[in-house]
């Protein structure tokens, strides 16, 4: 039995490398749908279908807990998931299984609030609002997730998503970082235009940004304060696992990489991030 971690491409990495720091003994299984990503300018009811589809790969291939490392597929496809689809796998597989999302701890990382809470509505005026920038994949910019659950938990915070086509594409095919730079602070200063400043604090919402977190970083001013999903998606699933001590999810180290696309070595900017070459067999 393994942890699952899901992603369209090479992006949820960022978080698999983290959960694997946090939890080192458990079994871990990486699927990477390369054949179909990115899913961010597809349609609806199509990333649910490819969704479904890699999350029943990896419950065949041995995972208890799938964490969705695709900020597309947790926004669009999870809760269809969750309430019409787990349900049966359980019960066809015969085990406790389940998939998780990676959107709620970033908010609660982003707000300070458990998902749980809602503020009180009292129709005073908000005196300062700090403004959030969440970069982002069109498929998540058109869902407003973010500008939705952040509002239910804070009003003092405005949300504005900067929707960047393109940016994991060129991630996942290993583009140079000065091609990346470029991109990049394109849409850092294209959401500055529209605020009319740089926005209080960041939120990388595609896990491929995480791999260019530094360009980023570099495109803000200094000492902006940028959400990484790995380090809430890790504190999160702690949590959950503490909850939910009935879950087998291996204890050997054992460490798989598949993918839908073309197996073997990945670009030389994955191997960068990586810190080793990392070649993935075919799922």
């Amino acid at each position: 039995m393994a942890i699952g971690v899901f992603d369209s491409g090479v992006g949820g990495l960022t978080v698999h490398r983290e959960l694997t720091r946090r939890f080192p003994n458990r079994d871990f299984v990486y699927l990477a749908d390369q054949a179909n990503a990115p899913y961010g300018g597809r349609g609806g009811e199509e990333i649910v279908d490819l969704t479904r589809a890699g999350c029943e790969r990896l419950f065949e291939a041995g995972a208890n807990i799938i964490v969705l490392a695709c900020n597309t597929a947790s926004a669009i496809a999870l809760r269809r998931l969750q309430q019409s689809w787990v349900p049966e796998a359980r019960a066809r597989h015969g085990r406790p299984i389940n998939v998780l999302g990676i959107i709620v701890p970033t908010i609660e990382a982003a707000t300070g609030m458990p998902w749980e809470y809602e503020a009180e509505r009292h129709g005073e005026k908000v005196e300062a609002i700090d403004v959030t920038g969440v970069f982002c994949t069109a498929a998540t910019a058109m869902s407003r997730v973010y500008e939705i659950e952040i509002d239910k938990r804070r009003e003092d915070l405005a949300v504005f998503s900067e929707p960047c086509p393109g940016l994991a594409g060129l991630i996942e095919l290993g583009a140079p970082a000065e091609e990346l730079k470029v991109v990049v602070d394109d849409h850092v200063d294209a959401l500055r235009r529209r605020i009319g400043r740089h926005p209080d604090q960041a939120i990388l919402g595609c896990t491929h940004y995480e791999i260019v977190a530094d360009l980023f970083a570099a495109a803000l001013p200094p000492g902006t304060p940028v959400i990484h999903q790995p380090t809430a998606v890790a504190d999160a699933l702690g949590r959950y696992f503490e909850r939910h001590p009935e879950y087998d999810l291996g204890g050997s180290g054992r460490r798989d990489f598949l993918t839908s696309g073309k197996p073997g070595p990945q670009s030389e900017l994955v191997s960068q991030f990586w810190g080793a070459p990392l070649s993935f067999a075919p799922a």
